[in-house]
């Protein structure tokens, strides 16, 4: 397939925010059952959720580029039935409203307690409203990926896998941002949120690699003999259904080399997870704003770069048609 960049924004951006909302809520929970230290609730918090508001916005804005008609954008959401996109298109939003909300309870301090748990525990109105944006955050996860995971004849899409990646790649860039975010403000969360980046980092990576491992072993189900039902072991195509560039050749494939796929995949492999998580390792011992801040720009170039690698890899049986030339 042919990436384009607004969507290849839109994925990343958004799985930032979602990644650094839960990085804040996990903080938090920590706190509660008194194995972190409690945290500013006015700046920690209500400035984290803005950091992550930023991203969900830069996420939802790029998404507005690979529209045909902007101004009709609100349709999308009517197919909620049938369509991850539509499910999508609902959820972003309330994730959106929901990371807002947590974040003007804590700035504003508006945050009474509801009850307590064995008198050892409070539980107040920041950690219910935390508690349901958790699961709009997996929830938005599930819906972007399964807008791809969903398409049975693109294989490489096809599998848990697309899920697993999206929340895992999300999550370990969140949590990177969150162990930036963290030293910025001083607080002693930076080797709670680093240790967690490595560890979710190097679960991105396993899964990432299975991906990998599986695409380059598909037995695709298309092939030149299905396409034109003819039973013979040997059969060459000299030309391609259009002599002039059109959709099909355009919108269908990536026109790069095997060589340039090659390349890129080793590119987003370094930069994904080798890079940043020698970065925070150097980070637990030597914390400096500097060391966080390389590892969450490496880190999110090579999620650029995967994610183009990822719409790229897929291979649309069109291509058996339309790219032979």
């Amino acid at each position: 397939m042919h990436p384009a960049f607004s969507v290849i924004f839109l994925t990343t951006l958004i799985g930032v925010g979602q990644g650094l909302f839960l990085a804040l809520y996990t903080g938090q929970l920590y706190s509660v059952f008194n194995v972190l230290p409690v945290q500013d609730s006015h700046s920690f918090y209500g400035f984290g959720s803005l950091l992550a508001l930023v991203f969900l916005g830069g996420g939802l804005l790029a998404s507005f580029f690979h529209l045909g008609h902007p101004e009709r954008a609100w349709r999308s959401a009517a197919m909620w039935r049938t369509s991850w996109l539509s499910r999508e298109v609902i959820v972003l939003p309330a994730f959106m409203g929901t990371t807002l909300l947590y974040g003007i309870v804590h700035y504003f301090d508006l945050n009474p307690v509801l009850f307590s748990i064995s008198g050892a525990f409070t539980v107040d109105v920041s950690l219910m409203i935390g508690a349901i944006n958790t699961l709009l955050a997996f929830s938005l996860f599930i819906c972007t990926a399964m807008i791809y995971a969903c398409i049975k004849f693109l294989q490489e899409w096809a599998s848990p896998l697309t899920v697993i990646n999206y929340t895992l790649l999300g999550t370990a860039s969140g949590f990177t941002l969150a162990a930036l975010f963290a030293s910025f403000s001083q607080s002693e969360l930076v080797g709670f949120y680093a240790s967690w980046a490595i560890i979710i980092t190097l679960a991105g990576f396993t899964t990432r690699v299975a991906s990998l491992i599986r695409n380059a072993k598909i037995k695709y189900k298309s092939t030149l003999a299905t396409a034109i039902g003819i039973r013979h072991s040997d059969i060459q195509q000299k030309s391609r259904g259009f002599m002039a560039s059109s959709y099909n050749t355009r919108e269908y494939f990536h026109g790069m080399s095997i060589v340039f796929m090659k390349n890129i995949k080793w590119l987003f492999l370094v930069l994904v997870f080798a890079v940043p998580v020698a970065l925070l390792a150097a980070g637990l011992y030597q914390p400096a704003i500097a060391v966080f801040l390389l590892a969450f720009f490496v880190q999110y170039v090579g999620l650029l770069a995967e994610r183009w690698f990822f719409f790229a890899q897929a291979n649309h049986p069109q291509n058996l048609y339309y790219q032979t030339i």
